[in-house]
C-alpha cells in the first residue's frame, strides 16, 4: 500500500497543484470581480457559488442556473478559466494514463492485491519458491488435492503463465526474489495458515537461501527443498530443513530397487500415483549381466553408486573424465555413446541393460537409438532433462524415463497430500517382495485397471466426529467394524487399511479385530465408492449404529413417538444406548 500512494502521489503531485492553482485563481477572480443584479445594483458572488460555477464550467458541462447576466469583465475572466482548466485537466489525465500503463505501478498493484489475498487466507497453504516444471507439476497436484498454495517467482512470464492454467485452486503468484525476506514475509512465511514452504528453483544456492530465511524468520515452519549437491544438502540440514530431496539420489535408489525387489517397486509406483491415472506395468530390470552407464557426472553417479552396490557389473561411457571425475574400480570407456563404436566398445551387444544420463536431451536419444540398433534386448533407462521433450522420448521406446522435475514432485506431493504414505513405503522396505506382491493382488481386486486412491483418516472431532462421539463415551469399535458398509453391514467395504499409527508405535497392515483409540490415524487405499461410504460412517452416527448393532434408531421427534407406539416395540439398542 505504501508504494502504491508513494507512486500516486510523486506522479501526480505536478498535476494536482496546477489543477488546485488554476481551480484557486479562477475561483478568487470570481469572487472579486463584480457583477450587477436585474437592478442594476452591484453584487459579488460569494465562495461557494463561484466554486461551483468554476467546477461545470472549466470540465465544459456548460450548465446556466446563475441568477444574474456577467458582466463584460466577468465574461473575459471566465474564458481564460474555461482554456487553462481544460489544458490543466488534459495534463493531468495524461499522466494519470501514463501511471496506470507504468510497469512499476502494476507491479506495485500487483503485490498489493497479492498482499490482500494472503491475508484473508483462512485455509492452510503451501508457500512454493518457483515456478518452473518441479514447481509446476507440484502446485497442479496441490490444486488436485483440493489443498491451497502460493507461488512465488522470478519470472513474470511464469506468474502470468501460472494465471493462465486451469487449476481446481485458485493459486495467488507474486513475482519476486524469494531469497529477499521482505518477499517471503509477502507471501505469508508468517501466516498462521502457513503450512510448509517449498524451495524449488534451479539452483542450489537459491534454495539454500530460502531455507535459510525461512527457518530464521519462522523455525516452527516445514522447510522442503530441492537440491543435487551433498555439499548443499549438508548445509541445508544444519539449519534445520525438514526434508532434502535429490532427484539423483531419489532415482537411484529407486532403481537398484526396482532391480533387487519389482513387487515393492510396483507397489510404491501405485500408491504414489495419481489417482485415476491407469496403473503401471511391472518393471524387470535384469539383476544379473553386464550394465553400461553413459554420462559420469551427478546423475551418473547416483546410479553407479546404487547399483555397484547390488552387485551389478558396470561400465561407465564418459566423454569429459577429467571434469566430472574418473569412476572408482569401474571400467571407463571414452566417448558420448552416440557413436556405434564407442558402444561397441563398451560391450553393447553382450550387455543387458543402459542407463543414459547425459545433460542433453538430443545426446540421450541419439544414444538409446544407437544402442537399440546394436542390441533390441537392452533395458534402457533414459534421463529426460525437459518435459517439452516428453513426446520424443515416448516414442524412442525406453522402459524407464527418468525426469528429475517429475520426481522431486511426486515425492513432495505425497509428503504433503498423504504424510503418512511416506512412513508405510519406508516400513514396508524390510519385507519381501511376496508379501508386497500378495498386497499388489489384493489392490488389483479391488481398483481393476486405476490408480488407488489414498487418503488418511484420524480418529477425532473433525475427521470422525461419530467414531469420535462413540469413543469419547465409553464405547468400542475396531478397525474391522469401521470398515464395514454401511448400506449392507455384511459387505466390507472395497479398502485396505495399509498403517495404522498410535504415538510413536506403527502397525503395518493392522488386523480388522483391532480395537481403535482416539487420536489413532490410518492410512487407507482403495476406490472412491468405498471412500465416500467411509465418510458417511466416520461422520454419521446413525450409520455408524447400523454397523454395531443393525439397527439405527429413528431420527426427529415425530418419528421416534411413532416408533415407539408401533407393534415392534423391542428393537436393539443403539450404540450409545449401550455405553
Amino acid at each position: 500500500m505504501d508504494n502504491v500512494a508513494f507512486l500516486i502521489f510523486r506522479r501526480m503531485r505536478a498535476p494536482l497543484i496546477v489543477l488546485i492553482a488554476i481551480y484557486a485563481v479562477g475561483v478568487m477572480g470570481l469572487v472579486l470581480i463584480p457583477g450587477q443584479d436585474a437592478e442594476g445594483n452591484l453584487w459579488h458572488m460569494d465562495f461557494f457559488h463561484a466554486f461551483y460555477f468554476f467546477s461545470y464550467t472549466a470540465t465544459t458541462i456548460g450548465f446556466g442556473e446563475i441568477p444574474y447576466a456577467f458582466s463584460d469583465a466577468q465574461r473575459l475572466w471566465v474564458t481564460l478559466g474555461i482554456y487553462l482548466s481544460v489544458v490543466a485537466w488534459f495534463y493531468s489525465i495524461g499522466t494519470l494514463i501514463a501511471l496506470l500503463q507504468d510497469k512499476t505501478f502494476q507491479n506495485s498493484l500487483a503485490e498489493l492485491r497479492f498482499a490482500r489475498r494472503i491475508r484473508r487466507m483462512r485455509e492452510p497453504f503451501y508457500l512454493v519458491c518457483g515456478y518452473g516444471e518441479t514447481g509446476g507439476a507440484l502446485v497442479h497436484a496441490i490444486t488436485e488435492g483440493n489443498r491451497h498454495a502460493v507461488v512465488i517467482d522470478l519470472r513474470q512470464e511464469r506468474v502470468d503463465l501460472l494465471q493462465l492454467e486451469n487449476l481446481r485452486e485458485y493459486v495467488p503468484a507474486l513475482c519476486g526474489d524469494a531469497r529477499r525476506p521482505r518477499h517471503l514475509l509477502e507471501a505469508g512465511l508468517k501466516h498462521p495458515q502457513c503450512a510448509a514452504v517449498v524451495a524449488l528453483t534451479d539452483v542450489n544456492e537459491t534454495n539454500l537461501k530460502i531455507a535459510i530465511a525461512a527457518k530464521l524468520m519462522h523455525p516452527e515452519v516445514k522447510v522442503i527443498c530441492r537440491a543435487d549437491s551433498h555439499e548443499v544438502e549438508a548445509n541445508m540440514a544444519s539449519f534445520g530443513t525438514n526434508y532434502i530431496y535429490d532427484p539423483f539420489d531419489i532415482f537411484g535408489a529407486y532403481l537398484a530397487m526396482a532391480v533387487a525387489a519389482p513387487g515393492l517397486t510396483l507397489l510404491r509406483d501405485w500408491l504414489s500415483g495419481q489417482q485415476g491415472d491407469p496403473l503401471k506395468e511391472p518393471l524387470f530390470p535384469p539383476a544379473r549381466g553386464l550394465w553400461i552407464l553413459c554420462g559420469y557426472g551427478r546423475f551418473g553417479k547416483a546410479i553407479a553408486t546404487n547399483l555397484s552396490a547390488r552387485g551389478l557389473s558396470l561400465v561407465v561411457v564418459e566423454a569429459a573424465p577429467e571434469r566430472t571425475g574418473y569412476p572408482e574400480a569401474l571400467p571407463l570407456v571414452l566417448g558420448w555413446g552416440t557413436e556405434a563404436r564407442t558402444l561397441e566398445e563398451a560391450g553393447v551387444r553382450q550387455a543387458v541393460g543402459l542407463v543414459v544420463g547425459t545433460h542433453d536431451d538430443a545426446n540421450n536419444l541419439s544414444i538409446v537409438m544407437t544402442a537399440r540398433a546394436l542390441n533390441p534386448d537392452l533395458f534402457i533407462v533414459v534421463r529426460e532433462n525437459h518435459l517439452d521433450n516428453e513426446e520424443l522420448f515416448q516414442a524412442v521406446g525406453a522402459d524407464i524415463v527418468m525426469h528429475p522435475s517429475s520426481i522431486i514432485a511426486e515425492r513432495i506431493r505425497v509428503l504433503l497430500v498423504t504424510p503418512l504414505l511416506t512412513e508405510f513405503e519406508q516400513l514396508v522396505q524390510g519385507y519381501d517382495d511376496a508379501w508386497c506382491c500378495q498386497l499388489v493382488s489384493r489392490m488389483v481386486a479391488m481398483v481393476q485397471d486405476q490408480v488407488p486412491a489414498v487418503w488418511e483418516v484420524q480418529i477425532d472431532e473433525e475427521g470422525a466426529h461419530a467414531v469420535h462421539t462413540l469413543i469419547a463415551q465409553g464405547g468400542a469399535l475396531t478397525l474391522g467394524d469401521l470398515l464395514r458398509d454401511p448400506r449392507d453391514r455384511e459387505r466390507p467395504l472395497p479398502i485396505i487399511p495399509l498403517l495404522l499409527t498410535r504415538g510413536e508405535a506403527r502397525e503395518v497392515l493392522p488386523d480388522g479385530d483391532r480395537p481403535l483409540r482416539l487420536g489413532d490415524r490410518l492410512l487407507l487405499c482403495g476406490c472412491n465408492l468405498g471412500r465416500s461410504r467411509l465418510t458417511w460412517t466416520l461422520q454419521n452416527l446413525h450409520a455408524l449404529d447400523y454397523l454395531l448393532v443393525g439397527a439405527s434408531p429413528p431420527e426427529g421427534l415425530i418419528w421416534r413417538w411413532l416408533f415407539r407406539r408401533g407393534p415392534a416395540t423391542r428393537t436393539l439398542p443403539s450404540a450409545m444406548d449401550r455405553c
